[in-house]
């Protein structure tokens, strides 16, 4: 076992059976270790490690316990399973020098715990749950969690496995690794955010463009459909930066390349798209289908991830040129040689010929059928050894390559993550979610739990993806308080699969959704917060200079500002934006008022009405269809009212 500081307040655990500590294994932490004044004493039998706010006791037997400095309380302490055998580590012999290991610590009543990536059960506090170390569509696993009795977690491996946050102790399990590896951070939350920012990675600073707002459907099938709507956007009056050309418009899969038969001129498109103050971001996915004339040069060259049984193909998807699906397989974001290889085409059919410098990068979990990552080898290693690197190496690719382009501004947006993610201008989105006001309820939990996960750039499909019809009342409320909060989400995406929709397929689109097709009432309302989300881009671009420089969310939980106010804790349906502007969204259909606890130790001012508020109390506000409700800090000036 390797204790050892690892930045200030924080060190690293390294742990294995059978030989030495290893180094150079994948994982989340930078490779150089940060340079910590520490103190070490050791003597009747225990070591004490100190490293500023956080000490570390290691009994004679390996169990460790982590306590603050300044008055000895206990933060978190290893447990055993059992008095006699296990400790409170396991290793499970799983062939080829793995284990399935194992990790214990103590549970404790009251403590909360926040973070894990993004997940769609709706938990805040996740306290209780038991949670699946995979990626998956909508699903997001980043192994770090933040505790209400003052601590950070880093589980540092890429290992499938779980996590189980039971009452009787924590326990996170690999299938199968090499070592047991993890970081942890004694603070505050927002210092502990620093910290962790400090370890894996900083953002990148946003590009102004990126900081507003986003349009963008399943899907504009052609160059016209494309230039039609942007050139209507300008028409109204309406403030449009960044336009989508989603899926299918390349030739073939792993091709990527555009399709000149509905693309004819894409140097004229983004000339165009250029004088009118729009960026282009553009799909690539990760798979390449058998028709793609990069498919066998790839597979030649090893540049797809492996199987340690049967074919090579992951993945049933449709394509060009056939009547059915073929079977696709996946580039290996973990090989540098296949990123190069895969940024190369990007590079030469993208970026060079017509300047496209944005890229959405769908499907990056790798979106495998069936998903068993006991089958996969990748050239990190076996897919239940490094499985879960995978979104983030594919982000990799782009940021690296952009760099060695000579491009300075980078933003991706991703289907998926892990930790350090956001060092390579990854941003990431909700996934393909429902469109009803449950679901809408659930992105604030998982937009505050990823935001504690270190990845500040985020969003969702406004208006949720499978479906909603854009003549339905119903749905049209739907659609207008999820566009409120999407204008106060770090960023602002229009997107979804609206009825009526056609089947999947290379010729497939959805229903309308731009701000207009929803009718003259919502549609004014909508408007009316893409001219708020202008006024605020100023403020937006400050919040993502924290997010850059200190590592803070834009999307912050009240506890991260006011972490002395027990009451915050437990709060899972309004956030911060940026540390002034408290936002409460409307969660419910048909409700004309909200109630919202404003957090102790400030003052708040209805930014609607001018009414101030006194701390530490839950206001009831009106909240008629076009207002969400919003609260000012501290006489905080933001430009909110026309």
């Amino acid at each position: 076992m390797r204790v050892e500081p690892w930045g200030p307040d924080a060190v690293r655990v390294r742990t294995r059976l059978g030989g030495p500590v290893l180094e150079g294994l994948p994982g989340a932490l930078l490779d150089e270790r940060p340079s910590t004044p520490y103190t070490l004493k050791i003597e009747d039998g225990r070591g004490t490690l100190t490293v500023g706010a956080l000490t570390v006791e290691v009994d004679a037997e390996g169990l460790l316990r982590f306590v603050r400095t300044d008055d000895g309380g206990e933060l978190l302490a290893e447990e055993r399973a059992h008095f006699w055998w296990p400790g409170s580590r396991l290793y499970t012999p799983a062939g080829g020098g793995r284990h399935r290991l194992e990790q214990r610590f103590a549970a404790y009543e009251g403590e909360r715990l926040y973070g894990l990536g993004q997940h769609q059960h709706g938990l805040f506090d996740q306290k209780g749950a038991v949670l699946d170390l995979v990626q998956r569509n909508a699903e997001v696993t980043i192994p770090v969690l933040t505790s209400s009795r003052g601590y950070t977690f880093l589980w540092n491996s890429p290992a499938i496995g779980r996590v189980e946050l039971a009452g009787n102790g924590t326990r996170w399990v690999a299938d199968s690794a090499r070592q047991i590896d993890y970081w942890i951070t004694a603070g505050d939350p927002a210092d502990a955010q620093r910290r962790y920012s400090a370890v894996t990675g900083r953002t990148p600073m946003l590009p102004e463009w990126a900081a507003g707002f986003w349009q963008c459907k399943l899907r504009y099938r052609t160059q016209d459909e494309l230039l039609a709507v942007a050139r209507e956007y300008k028409r109204r009056g309406l403030p449009l930066d960044v336009i989508v050309c989603d899926f299918f418009h390349w030739t073939h899969l792993g091709e990527w390349k555009f399709d000149l038969d509905q693309w004819p001129d894409p140097a004229a498109m983004v000339a165009e798209l250029a004088e009118l103050g729009v960026e282009l971001v553009v799909s690539v996915w990760p798979s390449v289908s058998p028709l793609s004339e990069n498919h066998q040069l790839m597979e030649q060259r090893g540049y797809f991830i492996g199987t340690e049984y049967g074919p090579m193909a992951h993945a049933d998807w449709p394509d060009k040129g056939v009547a059915s699906t073929v079977q696709v397989a996946f580039y290996d974001a973990t090989n540098p040689e296949a990123r190069e290889f895969v940024w190369s085409k990007v590079r030469d059919n993208y970026l060079k010929p017509y300047g496209i410098r944005s890229f959405w990068l769908d499907a990056c979990e790798p979106e495998l059928k069936p998903g068993f990552q006991e089958n996969l080898r990748y050239y990190a290693g076996p897919g239940p050894e490094t499985g879960n690197l995978y979104p983030r190496e594919n982000s990799r690719t782009f940021y690296e390559g952009m760099l060695a382009a000579g491009e300075t501004e980078v933003v991706t947006l991703n289907r998926s993550a892990w930790a350090g993610s956001q060092r390579y201008g990854a941003a990431l989105w909700s996934g393909d979610i429902g469109t009803d006001f449950a679901t809408l309820r659930r992105q604030i939990a998982a937009g505050l739990n990823t935001a504690l996960s270190g990845i500040p750039w985020w969003n969702t499909d406004i208006g949720g993806f499978h479906g909603g019809d854009p003549d339905d009342p119903a749905y049209r409320e739907v659609m207008v308080r999820w566009f409120q909060f999407g204008a106060l989400s770090p960023l602002m995406r229009l997107h979804g699969f609206r009825d009526p929709g056609t089947p999947l397929g290379p010729g497939m689109t959805g229903g309308p959704n731009e701000v207009w097709s929803y009718g003259e009432e919502a549609g004014a309302i909508l408007e009316k917060y893409l001219r708020l989300r202008e006024r605020l881009k100023p403020y937006v671009l400050d919040v993502m200079r924290a997010a850059h420089e200190e590592g803070l969310p834009v999307m912050r939980p009240l506890f991260l500002e006011f972490p002395e106010d027990r009451a915050a804790w437990s709060v899972d349906d309004a956030y911060l934006f940026g540390p002034d502007l408290l936002v409460a969204p409307v969660l419910t259909a048909g409700a004309t008022s909200r109630t919202a606890y404003l957090p102790a130790g400030a003052w708040w001012t209805d930014a609607w009405t001018g009414q101030e508020y006194e701390g530490g109390t839950a206001v009831t506000v009106d909240a008629p269809l076009d207002r969400i409700p919003l609260f000012l800090r501290d006489g905080a000036r933001l430009p909110v009212a026309e």
